[in-house]
């Protein structure tokens, strides 16, 4: 009942008819025609279809014209006669209230386990929280299910759920309800490790014959024991001599993550917008903006002098805190609140975006920044965030046969 619902409507008597059985085509039409003869007024329904059973509710006020004794025996009636079961319960009023507080709780698990899930449900439940309905969102490449909980602040659940999902090897999501989920918004995403699979500048390393020096530095680099800006350019600078004519090698070499093409392409269809931010080099990000039709990319340049690399890179640095600065600047750009950005990054140097986003996304992350982030995607597939953002399988397949 909201707050504006007349009380003499919560007193009203009410019955809640519910149907078990074999779902069929035209079960729906067939229960409310049997309920229309009695001219009672629908409150509530709620159906639900799993392996070809269904469980159809419906929350109807009394018969105006007739005893309930009556409409109850020709519900029974209409049921048995489809191999169908029905259970009519006598009450008042429509249902308890919601608690304040809602919040989606989003589950991915590879597999989803009996024991995974009644453990984050009694964690929902001794915060105080209600589980008001579940559905699955998708059953590949991972089992992704929602939770609409109410009764409990996203924050409070979030802070309790994320040592559970460690503990139980699942990845988990809480989001606040309400109409900014489902705003347009803004997504900008790492490159390195992220979006694509490699390290950009190890692969010019490889080709400068410097891979392994090159790779212990950006190690280290990633689990924040060397400042970015120097290791940056303790790299580049092993990169010095260079012929610049293998930036197409590289960019042929890029191997994107399983799933990138079908998260940007799914977004943009949902009028998203979409942003790289990468420690790497514009050498690549331009052109993987141009192949994927990113909306914004920003990364460090390595400069070239006579057709080769100088050991150097040009203009604003792209670290930490300028990961951080550019989802700023392009949410301005893009006219969307930082609230309803979303930033998904891998290494140490994403926490600063990562957390001035409205939510960050750590994908398949080092350990630091797993427990800094709001939430954790440990599979290999990167549009599994379109779950955690409330999209589900068979919405994305849907929109992809439209356009083929």
């Amino acid at each position: 009942m909201s707050a504006s619902q007349p009380a003499e409507t919560s007193a009203a008597p009410t019955l809640l008819v519910k149907i078990f059985g074999k779902d069929r085509p035209g079960l729906t039409a067939g229960l409310f025609e049997t309920l229309a003869a009695y001219e009672v007024d629908v409150v509530d329904i709620e159906q639900v279809v799993t392996r070809g059973r269904i469980v159809l509710c419906a929350l109807v006020t009394e018969p105006a014209t007739a005893p309930a004794g009556e409409l109850r025996a020709t519900v029974h009636g209409w049921a048995e006669s489809l191999g169908l079961q029905a259970e009519i319960i006598s009450g008042t009023g429509d249902n308890r209230p919601r608690g304040t507080g809602r919040s989606h709780v989003t589950v991915l698990g590879n597999p989803l386990t009996a024991r995974s899930t009644a453990a984050i449900a009694a964690r929902i439940t001794g915060t105080g929280g209600n589980i008001d309905r579940v559905f699955r969102l998708a059953k590949y490449p991972v089992t992704a299910v929602e939770f609409a909980v109410s009764g409990a602040p996203a924050d409070s659940l979030r802070s309790l759920l994320a040592p559970e999902a460690a503990a139980l090897g699942v990845d988990i999501a809480v989001v606040a309800s309400g109409l900014q989920r489902r705003a347009q918004r803004l997504v900008v995403m790492d490159v390195d490790s992220t979006l694509i699979q490699d390290e950009v500048i190890e692969l010019f390393a490889a080709h400068a014959g410097c891979a392994d020096e090159v790779a212990e530095v950006t190690a280290a680099a990633m689990r924040g024991e060397l400042d970015f800006a120097q290791s940056l350019h303790a790299r580049v600078a092993l990169l010095a001599g260079l012929d610049a004519s293998v930036i197409d090698k590289v960019r042929e070499e890029v191997r994107l993550t399983p799933g990138a093409r079908t998260l940007i392409r799914t977004l943009k269809r949902l009028g998203y917008q979409v942003g790289v931010v990468s420690g790497g080099f514009t050498q690549v990000t331009d052109d993987l903006r141009e192949r994927l039709g990113l909306d914004f990319a920003q990364a460090n340049t390595l400069e070239i002098v006579d057709g080769r690399f100088t050991g150097k890179v040009t203009g604003e640095i792209v670290d930490r805190a300028g990961k951080a600065r550019l989802l700023r600047r392009f949410a301005e750009q893009a006219g969307v609140p930082l609230a309803q950005t979303v930033a998904i990054g891998d290494g140490a140097n994403d926490l600063d975006m990562l957390n001035a986003a409205g939510l960050g996304v750590a994908f398949n992350a080092k350990p630091v920044v797993r427990e800094a982030a709001h939430t954790a995607v440990n599979v290999p597939f990167l549009d599994t965030v379109l779950y955690l953002l409330g999209i589900s399988r068979e919405e994305v397949e849907a929109a992809d046969g439209v356009a083929d």
